[in-house]
Parts: structure tokens; sequence; C-alpha cells
């Protein structure tokens, strides 16, 4: 059976709407309206990648409110790049040394643009999973070079779905990988980029899933909180 995009429960799925203001909705639409405007691609590996940690999470055995975070926290997670120049954020050729620094600071700024709205606290759940998306199990990633368990969960779970989108679709650097491919590449650095026991629980479901268009993920969002309101 197929993993469901909603709650098994949809009492519980309401609680956890009903814990989010109906207005970071609305923040959340214009803030990815404004990522969409800027960069195209990078807007729909959001929204991608936002469905493929939700099921991650939820396989993983995340709490329903977990999975919302997750979920809410992968639409954000570049959402720092609206601030990359074009000529590094499209550029076609291998970038230089100074212009991947430029690139890692993404995390940061999209932490950044986040942080006005975290007297709230759906919004400040949101900040771990944002800025530490890319780093690595081993501690060689950015931007705080944090590893192992002092990584956030959700940033994990990101990182997995992340990278396996990023694989998968074509970049104005390189064609889309084959997905056998990007599942050697996961196996390949478990224990080391990923967590090991999350790149187990993708591979064995994500033959299975099933992801939603655009508009199905904003409708459901939307009916949940229409419920609620």
């Amino acid at each position: 059976m197929k993993p469901s995009l909603a709650s098994n429960n949809d009492t519980q799925a309401d609680q956890v709407f009903a814990e989010i203001p109906p207005w970071a909705f609305v923040t959340v639409q214009a803030l990815l309206g404004s990522l969409k405007a800027r960069d195209l691609y990078t807007h729909g590996h959001c929204m991608r990648v936002g469905q493929l940690a939700r099921l991650l999470a939820q396989a993983a055995g995340l709490d329903p409110f977990q999975q919302t975070i997750v979920e809410f926290s992968s639409m954000f997670h570049d959402l720092g790049k609206i601030a990359i120049p074009d000529c590094v954020l499209l550029k076609e050729g291998k970038l230089t040394p100074a212009e991947e620094d430029i690139i890692r600071q993404h995390p940061i700024k999209s932490a950044e643009l986040i942080q006005p709205l975290s007297n709230v606290p759906f919004f400040r759940f949101l900040l771990p999973g944002v800025r530490h998306h890319h780093e690595r199990m081993d501690g060689l990633g950015y931007p705080d070079r944090i590893q192992g368990d002092q990584i956030p969960l959700i940033a994990r779970v990101i990182l997995i779905a992340d990278t396996f989108d990023a694989m998968t679709t074509n970049r104005p650097y390189r064609r889309a990988l084959p997905v056998e491919t990007a599942y050697k590449e996961l196996i390949q650095f478990s224990g080391r980029q990923f967590d090991r026991q999350l790149v187990d629980v993708f591979l064995h479901g994500h033959p299975l899933w099933t992801l939603e268009t655009e508009l199905d993920t904003t409708e459901r969002i939307a009916a949940h909180l229409r419920k609620v309101a």
C-alpha cells in the first residue's frame, strides 16, 4: 500500500494545522511566489522536496506535527537563493571556489528571511531544518560544520530529499541522473553525508510513493486550514 501524503488520522492532522495561524499559509505562499518569480526551477525543486521529505518523515515514524514542520521547512530550504546573483545561481558551467562560497550562504540567507517571523512558534520551528539542511554526518557540511546527532533530525530528512531531487532533475550544469543511479549515490555516501537509517527508510519507501502536483499540495494544506479556521 502506498503511503498517503495526508495524515492517516484526519482529526490529528486538523489539530496540527490548528496550531498554525491561518495567515501563515498566506505568508508561505507569498514567500514561495517571490522564489517562483526569481527562479522557476528552484521553486519547483522546493515543492518537490517538501513532498519527498514529508513522506520520508512519515515513513520514519515522525508524528504529524513534525511531518508538517518537515514539509514547510523543505519548501523554504532554498528561499535564500533569491539573494544569489544570476551569474552564480544560473551558471551552466562549473562554479569557481568563490562562487561556491556564495552558493553556500543560501541556508543562512533562507533562515534570515524567516527569522523576522520567528515570534510565531510555527516559523521558529522551521529554522533548524532550513539552516542545517546541508550539514553532513561526518561534519564536512555547511554552514556550521556540525555532525552526527548534532544535526537536527528534520535537517537530516531534508538533505536526503533535497539531494535525491537535485540528482534526478535537469540542472543548468548537467542532465538528470537515472533514479537507480541516485539510489546508489545515497547508499555510497550513507553514514558520511547522509543519516544511514534514514537512507534505508527512503530506499525502502520511495519506489512506492506518488507525488502530488503543486496545485494538489496547495489545496490539501488550504483544506486543513479551512477546517480549523
